[in-house]
């Protein structure tokens, strides 16, 4: 207990000052959190043990079970990141979206997840990798991340077209991408487990733990709302939210079993999107308290990144076969992101800049492609801390260049404004 408290202590410690240094960088706290987490990580233990024997086997095999056993804080975390998607789907800015916004959020998303499944199944044999690796990448792969993007269209004050449409279609995608997520991954599980592939396998599973995750996130959230109307003081409203958002991702472990072939787990992410959705419907002063649960939760997100990127296992890359999956991965979803945006972008015929340039700045991902990783990881053995190690590395790179290529994209479409440079005058001008 002593030592797990000491690792927390220094995760979150070194995670701050990282992003003070890597602020002179102008790089996301997201980048600073997970290089945190990865240097004082097991895997960076592991590798100064054999080059120089600093640590014993002893302190190196606690260390890497006491970090595993931090998994519950993520599991609360991601219950928490998705708490925080739902709370976006008020009905009435879903309306006010249109039908524009909605045709090229799933128009990029299933055609990024396409791009990267048939590249991976494509040169499934060559690089040796699972159906199930392939497919659950392909599903990663449609997440974005609104921090980065966001980010830079405030800092730089961007507005017109291409922002207008942006900011609701990175709300919108991480719902979008949790659905495919949840689809795919199912059907994935199904060949890594080597079962039949039978209709009641493929499909009513899948669709069934969407339907009853989202049925138990209603009625979770509308119980939460009734509770809420009993207490009038923020801080207990906040306890009470917290509460149910800890009890939705114990209800997510639960297994339910229909027959010799359909099985499956509650997706804590859907569950915990739903309740949020629900809450922020029923309640017309939502914001004031989702407001203080995004405080509360801004410690425990941190801790969420450093013990993802503490959890890379680095081995898994000494193997060429992973790194040219990574590599494929990153270039697929690039693709597809662009390729999707401007065709959605044609369908819904959206104005030119935002078809030439939405793609690019919807490239960066974080949170829920790490919570989709985690998942994965805790349910496919070897191919699970494949898919993570594969997912984390993408998003240092799409954290890295992700700001960077949304500015030079919103300078292209003329979205952020230019300061005109005053020259000084010289004296004898005066």
């Amino acid at each position: 207990m002593t030592f797990s408290l000491i690792v927390i202590s220094i995760f979150f410690i070194l995670g701050l000052l990282m992003t003070r240094l890597l602020r002179y960088l102008k790089l996301p706290n997201v980048t600073a959190y997970l290089l945190a987490g990865l240097i004082v990580g097991p895997g960076v233990v592991i590798i100064l043990h054999n080059s120089f024997g600093v640590f014993s086997n002893n302190f190196i095999n606690e260390y890497k079970d006491t970090v595993n056993s931090l998994s519950v804080l993520t599991d609360i975390a991601l219950g928490f990141i998705a708490l925080s998607i739902g709370a976006e789907f008020k009905w009435g800015k879903i309306k006010h979206m249109g039908k524009k916004i909605l045709i090229i959020t799933v128009v990029q998303a299933v055609t990024t997840t396409i791009l990267v499944d048939a590249a991976l199944l494509l040169l499934m044999k060559p690089l040796n990798i699972s159906v199930g690796l392939a497919i659950t990448l392909g599903a990663i792969a449609t997440a974005t991340a609104p921090a980065a993007t966001l980010m830079v269209v405030r800092q730089y004050n961007a507005s017109g077209p291409v922002v207008n449409t942006l900011l609701p279609v990175v709300a919108f995608d991480d719902a979008v991408g949790l659905m495919v997520f949840s689809l795919s991954f199912n059907i994935a599980k199904v060949y890594e487990s080597g079962a039949s592939l039978t209709v009641l396998a493929v499909l009513v599973s899948p669709i069934l733990e969407i339907l009853l995750s989202l049925l138990i996130g209603f009625i979770c959230g509308f119980i939460m709302t009734l509770l809420c109307k009993f207490f009038k003081s923020r801080a207990n409203t906040l306890a009470m939210m917290i509460g149910f958002a800890v009890l939705c991702v114990a209800l997510s472990k639960i297994n339910f079993n229909f027959g010799p072939e359909i099985h499956f787990n509650l997706s804590s992410l859907l569950v915990c999107m739903m309740l949020g959705a629900t809450y922020c419907n029923m309640r017309k002063d939502c914001d004031r308290y989702l407001q203080r649960v995004d405080e509360f939760t801004a410690p425990l997100f941190t801790l969420f990144f450093v013990i993802s990127g503490a959890s890379i296992d680095l081995t898994v890359l000494n193997s060429w076969n992973i790194v040219i999956v990574t590599l494929v991965y990153l270039l697929f979803r690039s693709i597809g992101k662009y390729s999707g945006a401007y065709i959605g972008g044609a369908i819904s015929k959206a104005e030119p800049n935002v078809k030439k340039y939405l793609g690019i700045t919807l490239l960066p991902q974080a949170g829920v492609a790490i919570g989709m990783a985690n998942v994965a990881k805790a349910s496919f053995g070897s191919d699970g801390v494949k898919i993570y190690t594969i997912a984390l590395c993408a998003t240092f790179v799409y954290e890295l260049i992700g700001p960077v290529l949304t500015k030079i994209a919103l300078e292209k479409a003329g979205e952020i404004p230019i300061v005109p440079k005053i020259k000084k005058l010289n004296k004898q001008n005066i």
